[in-house]
Order: C-alpha cells, then sequence, then structure tokens
C-alpha cells in the first residue's frame, strides 16, 4: 500500500510515462528542470524515476524503476540520502519500484538509455555552487567515449600519456572538438562518438565550432592529425590502456545470504532456500557480480530505510567492486536473477508473465555457456494493428509437393491445407522499386520433410531473387496481420493434398479428413476486417458454435450460414465472401442463433450447449530489441533499453521481439557468413525462449535487410527513410548525417596500418629533415613543428609502421625498429624532453617551442605506391633523401634509409608459390616464409581468383576481416 506522502517533492509522481529526475539539495530532493536532464554533476546525488505503461493506463497499470546517481565526490551524507529517499519514494509508488544504485562512471546500461546520446557528467556541484558555462572560463577537455548504443563519458587527464589504443577520446578545444578513434575500437563505439560529438558542440558551442575526425596510426604534421598531435605537444608513441582497479570486473561467487537486523548484519546459516526470507526481516544477498537487497512485505517503512543504510555499509565495508550490481526488490516483486541463486522458488511471482519468461530465458542463456548483457523488461501494451503491406502487389502461391513446388491457380490462391506446406511471395511497389515478401506457410498437420522443403526452397528463391527480400516463416495459427492482409479472403481447411501426407494417412490407415465442396464441413469465421478475416475448418459439432461469431454449415448439396446473436455486421459479410469463394454460385439459406431448423442440428450431430462468451484475444506486449553476437562460441544476447533507429547499426544482427513475431534485421556490412546464417540465428533465438518462455515456438520469424525494412518494422520506431538510405558503415553514415562531408579524411586507415600509413609516415619523414634553409615559396602557409619533435615524430611513426606490418597489427607502443649503435645515439627517440607529456594541470597545452607559422618550404613530391604492390615496392617508391647536408641530419637520415633498406631486403628475396603449397594442410608445404602472411606469396592472377579480388582491395579491408576471408581459404 502506498503510504501519506511525507515529501514534498514526490507530490503527485508517478502518474505519466517518462523520466522524472530530483537532485539533493541540502539533504532535500528537488524536481530538476527538465532542460538539465542528463546534465549530472560530480558532487551531488540524483534520483532517476522511470514509469513504464502497461495496459492502457488504468489503475495499477504502471510499472517503476527508480535510480539513485551518486556523484564520485557527493558526501557519505548525501550518498546515504539518496538511498533513504529512494525508499520513500518507492513507498509513495506503491512499493513496487525495482530500485538501482548507479555510481558514477559505473552507471548500468538501463539507466544510461534514458539520457540520447549519454549522460554529461560535469565538475562541481550544488554545495559548490552550480556553475554555467557562461560563468567560466574555458578549459580544453579530454574525456573517453564507452559503449556502442548506452554511452559513458569520463572526463580524463588531458595529457598525451592518456591515450591509447583501446578507447576513443573526446578532445575539446574553444575553437574545434576531435574525436580520436584508438585503433582497437569497433565502428560501432565510433559511431556513437560521433554522436557525443555532436551534442558538445551543439549544446556548449552553440553549434558554432568545427569538427574533426582524427584516426589512431594516421600519421601527418599537417592537417587535422598536426593540429590534433600539437595539442599535446607533438607525437610520441602510444600504449594500450592500462586497467585500473575499477576495470576488473568482478568475479561470479557462490551466493552469500545476510540478514538486517537492528541496523546489523548477521550470516543466514543453511542452505539458500525461499523458507530462509521472513517477511518482516530485510536481507542481503550477495553473488560477487550482484548485490540484492530484499525486503520482506511486512517490514515497517523506517526499518527499510535501515536496510537501506545497512546495505550502504556493507558496500563499504566488504569493498565491494563498483562494477557490482545493486539491486533493491521488494517480496513478490523479485526478479528473476535474484530468484535464480535459490534452491526452489515454488509459489508463482506476482510480476507479469512476460517479466518472469525473459529472465528464465536468462537463467537458461547462462546455464548454456551464454552471456546476457542486460534483463528485458515487461511492459503491455494496447492492442494495436500494425501497418500493412501496400495493396494491390502482385501475389504467387506455390504448394509444396515433395522437393518440388506447384503454383497454385489463381482461383484457389488463399485456400491452405493444415496438411500441407506452401510457398507465398507478394511483389509491391515502395519507393520507386520493387520490394518482395517472401515466405513459407507451415500447416500444423504437414509432414516434416515438406517443412525442411519449404524452408529450403523458400531460401533459394531468396538468394535467387538478387535485391532486398523480407524472408520469412509462418506456423498455421499464428499468421500476423500483415500476411493475412494479403488474401481477400484466408481460409484454412482440413486434411492435405501433398503426397507425403497423403501417404502418411495410408500408412498410418488414418481417415483422410480433407476437405471437399462436396463433403459435410463446419468452417467459422474468425476476423472482422482485412488484417484478420481468416476463416478456419473445425470439427462438426455444435459445442464449437459460439454467440459471438459466424459459421458456414456446407453439405453435398446446400450451404448454411449461421450467425451468433453477439456476430458482427463484419463477420456476416465476410461469411458470405468465403461462400462465394468455396462455392461459386451455390444457393446459400442463412440462420440466426435461436432460429434453427431440426435439419441443421442433425447435420452438426444434434443440438449441444456451446460457449456464449466473447474469446480473449492475445494481450500485444511490449517490444524488446536485442543485440545478438557470437563471442568465442557464446552466444550472446544484449536487451538495447529504450531503443530507437540509430540503434540499428550497419555492422550489427538485431532481433526485434514483438511478442506476436520475431523480426531479424540484418545491417549491410555484416560478415556474409553471418548473414547467410541470420534466419537460423533467429530461430536459435525462438527455441530458447520458447522453452522457458511465453513465447511461442511457432511465433513467426522473418529476416529483414538494411535499407529494405518493411512497414510492419518501422512501425516500432521512429523511422527516418533518409538514415535506412544512406550507404556505407555506420560511422561513415552518421559522420556525413551529422557534419557533411569533409569531416572523415580520405584514406582512413581502420587498423592503423597498411600502404597508406607507410607512406604517409615517410612522406612525414621527409618533410622532417627538409633544410629550413631552403628557399621559400608561395604555397601556402601551414603549421610546422619544431625540427626536433617533428622528426621524433616522424622516425616513431616509420618504425611503428614497419614493425606492425611485420607482426600483422597496429602499431606497438613503445617497440621501435632495432636500429644501428650509430642511429640510436643520435635519434631525437633518446630526449626524453620531447616526449615528456602535458602536465595535468595545465589549463591548455602548448609545445615546447611553441609552433610557429611559416611558409612550406618546397616539399619533396612523394609518389603514392599502389596499394596492390608488395612492401617491397612501397619502400622503393617514397623519398629517402634529405636536403639539409649537416652531419646530424645525415645520421639520422641514414638509420631511416636502413631501415627502409632492411623491409626492402626482406621482400627483395620473396617467391612465388602456388595455392597448394600456400596452404595450412599442404601436401607439399613451403619452408622459410612468413605463414601469417601466406597470401603475399600468390601469384596476383592466383590471388584474385582465390580471393575473388584484387590484392588492391583485399589491403584496403580491415585486418579483422582480411584475417576471416584468410581463413576461409585455408590461408591464414
Amino acid at each position: 500500500m502506498s503510504v501519506k506522502v511525507s515529501e514534498p517533492a514526490f507530490q503527485g509522481v508517478g502518474q505519466k510515462v517518462g523520466i522524472e529526475i530530483w537532485r539533493l539539495e541540502n539533504l532535500q530532493p528537488v524536481p530538476l528542470p527538465t532542460s538539465d536532464y542528463g546534465r549530472f554533476y560530480y558532487g551531488d546525488s540524483y534520483i532517476v524515476l522511470k514509469v513504464l505503461i502497461t495496459t492502457g493506463g488504468k489503475a495499477g497499470a504502471y510499472t517503476y524503476d527508480i535510480h539513485f546517481w551518486l556523484g564520485k565526490d557527493t558526501s557519505q551524507d548525501e550518498s546515504g540520502t539518496a538511498a533513504v529517499k529512494a525508499v520513500e519514494l518507492d513507498a509513495v509508488l506503491g512499493t513496487r519500484a525495482i530500485q538501482y544504485r548507479e555510481p558514477q562512471s559505473h552507471e548500468s546500461k538501463r539507466l544510461l538509455s534514458y539520457f540520447k546520446p549519454c549522460l554529461m557528467p560535469l565538475d562541481g556541484g550544488f554545495s559548490a555552487g552550480i556553475k554555467t558555462p557562461e560563468d567560466e572560463n574555458f578549459e580544453t577537455k579530454l574525456y573517453t567515449c564507452e559503449g556502442k548504443r548506452a554511452v559513458r563519458l569520463k572526463q580524463v587527464p588531458f595529457t598525451r600519456s592518456t591515450l591509447n589504443h583501446d578507447e576513443i577520446f573526446i578532445l575539446e578545444t574553444k575553437e574545434k572538438i576531435y574525436q580520436f578513434n584508438g585503433a582497437n575500437t569497433n565502428m560501432q563505439e565510433r559511431t556513437k562518438a560521433l554522436e557525443v560529438v555532436q551534442l558538445i558542440k551543439d549544446k556548449y558551442h552553440e553549434g558554432t565550432c568545427s569538427v574533426a575526425i582524427i584516426e589512431d596510426g594516421k600519421l601527418q604534421s599537417e592537417g587535422q592529425s598536426g593540429e590534433f598531435w600539437n595539442l599535446f605537444g607533438g607525437f610520441a608513441p602510444i600504449g594500450k590502456k592500462v586497467a585500473s582497479e575499477d576495470d576488473i570486473m568482478p568475479e561470479k561467487m557462490p551466493p552469500k545470504l545476510y540478514c538486517i537486523a537492528g541496523g546489523q548484519i548477521q550470516d543466514v546459516i543453511g542452505e539458500l532456500s525461499k523458507s530462509l526470507l521472513r517477511t518482516d526481516k530485510s536481507y542481503v544477498l550477495y553473488c560477487g557480480t550482484h548485490l540484492f537487497i530484499w525486503v520482506g512485505r511486512a517490514t515497517r517503512l523506517e526499518d527499510r530505510k535501515t536496510a537501506t543504510q545497512t546495505a550502504e555499509e556493507f558496500i563499504v565495508n566488504h569493498n565491494v567492486s563498483k562494477l557490482t550490481t545493486v539491486t533493491r526488490v521488494i517480496q513478490g516483486h523479485e526478479t528473476n536473477l535474484f530468484k535464480s541463486n535459490f534452491g526452489s522458488w515454488t509459489s508463482a511471482s506476482s510480476a507479469p508473465p512476460f517479466e518472469e519468461g525473459r529472465g528464465k530465458v536468462a537463467a537458461m542463456l547462462k546455464q548454456q555457456g551464454a552471456i546476457l548483457k542486460g534483463q528485458a523488461k515487461t511492459s503491455l501494451m494496447e492492442e494495436e494493428v500494425p501497418p500493412l503491406l501496400p495493396e494491390n502487389g502482385e501475389l504467387e502461391v506455390w504448394h509444396i509437393d515433395g522437393e518440388s513446388k506447384t503454383p497454385v491457380p489463381k482461383e484457389d490462391i488463399g485456400k491452405f491445407y493444415g496438411g500441407d506446406c506452401y510457398i507465398i511471395q507478394y511483389s509491391y511497389d515502395s519507393n520507386d522499386k520493387k520490394d518482395h515478401y517472401l515466405c513459407c506457410w507451415i500447416g500444423k498437420d504437414s509432414m516434416q520433410e515438406d517443412q525442411t522443403s519449404a524452408c529450403q526452397q523458400t531460401t533459394s528463391m531468396f538468394k535467387s531473387l538478387k535485391c532486398k527480400v523480407v524472408q520469412g516463416r509462418v506456423h498455421q495459427g499464428k499468421e500476423p496481420p500483415q500476411f493475412i492482409a494479403i488474401f481477400q479472403p484466408m481460409i484454412v481447411l482440413k486434411g492435405g493434398l501433398s503426397p507425403g501426407y497423403k501417404s502418411y494417412i495410408a500408412e498410418k490407415g488414418l481417415k483422410d479428413v480433407t476437405y471437399s465442396p462436396d463433403t459435410s464441413a463446419l468452417i467459422e469465421i474468425a476476423g472482422t476486417s482485412v488484417h484478420n478475416n481468416k476463416a478456419l475448418q473445425i470439427d462438426l459439432s455444435a459445442t464449437n458454435l459460439n454467440s459471438y461469431g459466424c459459421f458456414i454449415l456446407q453439405s453435398a448439396t446446400s450451404v448454411l450460414t449461421w450467425y451468433g446473436n453477439q456476430s458482427t455486421v463484419e463477420q456476416q459479410q465476410l461469411a458470405t465472401k468465403v461462400v462465394e469463394f468455396l462455392k461459386p454460385g451455390a444457393p446459400s439459406k442463412f440462420s440466426r442463433e435461436g432460429k434453427e431448423s431440426l435439419a441443421f442440428w442433425l447435420a452438426l450431430g444434434g443440438k449441444q450447449s456451446y460457449n456464449s462468451k466473447k474469446l480473449v484475444q492475445e494481450i500485444v506486449r511490449e517490444p524488446h530489441l536485442f543485440g545478438i553476437s557470437s563471442n568465442k562460441g557464446k552466444f550472446e544476447i544484449e536487451e538495447i533499453y529504450s531503443f530507437e533507429q540509430d540503434d540499428l547499426l550497419a555492422e550489427d544482427i538485431m532481433i526485434l521481439d514483438t511478442h506476436a513475431e520475431v523480426i531479424v534485421w540484418v545491417g549491410q556490412s555484416v560478415d556474409p557468413k553471418e548473414k547467410q546464417s541470420a534466419f537460423e540465428t533467429g530461430q536459435k533465438y525462438i527455441d530458447l525462449a520458447a522453452s522457458v518462455d511465453g513465447l511461442s515456438p511457432y511465433v513467426p520469424l522473418f529476416r529483414v535487410q538494411e535499407g529494405s525494412e518493411p512497414c510492419f518494422f518501422t512501425t516500432y520506431f521512429s523511422w527516418d527513410p533518409s538514415k535506412a538510405s544512406a550507404q556505407g558503415n555506420s560511422f561513415k553514415k552518421k559522420a556525413m548525417l551529422l557534419f557533411g562531408p569533409g569531416v572523415i579524411e580520405p584514406e582512413v586507415s581502420s587498423r592503423g596500418g597498411g600502404a597508406t600509413q607507410r607512406a604517409s609516415a615517410m612522406a612525414a619523414l621527409t618533410s622532417a629533415f627538409k633544410s629550413s634553409n631552403v628557399p621559400k615559396t608561395t604555397s601556402a602557409p601551414r603549421i610546422v613543428l619544431n625540427r626536433a619533435s617533428q622528426r621524433a615524430a616522424a622516425v616513431a611513426a616509420l618504425s611503428n609502421v614497419l614493425t606492425a606490418e611485420r607482426k600483422g597489427g597496429p602499431p606497438p607502443p613503445d617497440s621501435p625498429r632495432k636500429k644501428s649503435p650509430k642511429s640510436e645515439s643520435t635519434s631525437p627517440l633518446a630526449n626524453p624532453e620531447i616526449l615528456d607529456p602535458v602536465p595535468a594541470s595545465a589549463p591548455a597545452p602548448a609545445p615546447a617551442p611553441a609552433p610557429v607559422l611559416a611558409p612550406d618550404p618546397d616539399p619533396v613530391k612523394t609518389k603514392e605506391p599502389p596499394s596492390d604492390t608488395t612492401e617491397n615496392n612501397e619502400a622503393s617508391e617514397a623519398p629517402s633523401e634529405t636536403t639539409e647536408p649537416n652531419q646530424e641530419t645525415n645520421e639520422e637520415d641514414s638509420s631511416v634509409k636502413e631501415t627502409a633498406e632492411e623491409e626492402k631486403g626482406c621482400e627483395d628475396t620473396q617467391s612465388t608459390y602456388t595455392y597448394d603449397q600456400l596452404i595450412s594442410k599442404s601436401t607439399n608445404p613451403v619452408t622459410g616464409i612468413d605463414l601469417k602472411k601466406r597470401e603475399t606469396y600468390l601469384s596476383p592472377e592466383e590471388f584474385e581468383e582465390i580471393f575473388k579480388m584484387p590484392k588492391e582491395k583485399f589491403y584496403g579491408l580491415p585486418r579483422w576481416k582480411q584475417d576471416h576471408l584468410k581463413k576461409k581459404v585455408d590461408l591464414f
């Protein structure tokens, strides 16, 4: 029961869908202006209420999630007060909410999903006086940006040593915002980071500053890359991310139960079971990865507050990791993740069935070695008819006859036999192109051989269409609205016509009940409109009648339509259409409920009682979106909370589960092998959910492709067609959409290696050793780094590139190529002053000495080598001479030339071998070659034959995709 509102700030809360936020000011909750939603200060604590509606706004139709966010600089008193106020808010809402503790930088994805694109952490707080950007002098800031969809933004020290290969960084200066993409970050993380850059630009720079994208490994002394490194005092090699204590994920441990009594924690002795939980007590369940606070229903409000404070002390005293999820549940509203820690949980939970099922799916995935990154949340909504496919399309239907298919005559399209399988292709015009809705229909009494054949032939047709097609599989009785609407009308009849079904009936000695216009049959009119106007043949018995329906009683000589007293005009009109479809021109009679003739009852086997209640339709539930992937053989499923169209990334496979159908969405940049198995991935999801969830194992399954999404998919999003029509990977599409062309420089290196990077490094090296005494030209001025820093950057760049190419990965942070003793003694890399990072306290870093604007000296033209040549050719074409005759330059130049020559020599001796000699399982293997680069020993002709692409295109692919292709042809 809810309690009297003792806190004025909580008056009338929870009555509208969405979020409400309070900030603690002087230990009292104060409503936060909506303009400040998503801006949380380090020194403050906040309470966030998320309200979801269930069955249309009736009493008790809301579900609640309460989060209390604790800034890293918030006081102990304020932290404890936030937890207590969350309990008071829950009491006002009727003690039904689930509560989450959210430490700064370790927030749950559920909370982060409320703030798109990210929650913005700000320095300061209420006690220190909230400052607006106008009140402060601008300070350059460096952030890390983590997450593919729920983005976590964190400010880090503005020093060069902070940068690494494993994270994305956002550098905010007064005039420009830079996004630095670490070499080991993925495309999805880079894409979401662009949205954060856009947020910072619009909200804190009034949309006027410029934006630059810097790729890790793209080394140039000029342009955006040069500007970026200049802000850090010049380029220096960076390393991998150094894991901190907060990054170490807690390990799962055997659950331990503690009782909270009188503000004290006491161990609970005995085997963990539900019977240990007393309804007037509170408990802490600690599992390593999760910590639960369980509160009995009969526990007084004051005791609940004490329990929460005691749990906070437990977290501190037991050194619980910040990454441990802390959740508070009330008796009767436990999550399945909580209940899974007990040996048995006999009584049914009061949580909605959908919540129960999702939790069970999570438990099963864990048992099978899978990982569930998120827990689904239930919410029901009023039934709505999703958009249907466009009308006046071209419809073709095939009947499955063993391993072949036979076209269904036009006059019979719409008749389906429960013992058979069919293939349906509906072609329609959409956005000036022809789209196809292709699916197979599986009768509930059909043979397994026919079902397999139907699925295989549908897949073959899907591939042969050579365009983006919606592929589906529909089971009898689970037809979705857009399927039914294609047929006017749709009738499902008993029996079957396929040879497989006929053979089965004969083999088992069963009576053939296949429908015929000359036999007696009872047909129910199930629908009332275009999206559910389905008729179904049922058993010939009076018990199957219903006052809320219409029925057709057919005999060899006549047809009679029976109208229930509660039937609708639409049902009666549909009945007339069905009669004409089944027996064109046959005489028809009508009979109303209560006025039946004796012959009517005799035809049904005698008068009997029947149902007079309206059938309750299945509740349409809130849709859920999941990201699906396979990581080291484990099937991973991650729920995307508060999902939107931008969560559909081109590199991903997603599953939209509406509970009425499952739709697999395939991004255009997904690996081809994963694309081929997308339908099987959807079936795997259904199998897991069907065994433990309310999800039917016969739920319709569809596969849609990016750029060709049907209306019954897009209706679950606020859909923008311009986003869907964009081409390319998610990162490039987002950059073009937000900032237009020109932000991403050409020849971006996705993993810090390749011909482009080597050429850039050599060009930078040449420019670095260029004499400052060369006569000036009239070319445009540019920023030139001081010579020592520039040489250091160039030598380090080339060294890292060449080393990385040999190892097949991104440039190592601290492993330059070994040089001669002479070059080691003179290399600027040995000068620690050059590599000294910018102090963290520096408000605006500058290189020492400061860069100067100078006219561009006459550059040495660098010929860009073609990307399909070997390293030998690329190195030989890069310039290796300088124009400065002093000894220091010559020595350093000699070092670089030795490096290039060494690289050249390695490849001058390379021979060409046949594919059969190079494969991993070769019976005549080649010795003395680099086994990690087998493909480089193929001739250009054989290379293109094996990989179906020239070398230029192959080496332009990301490293992971190259490795994937090499594995497929046994060259990895």
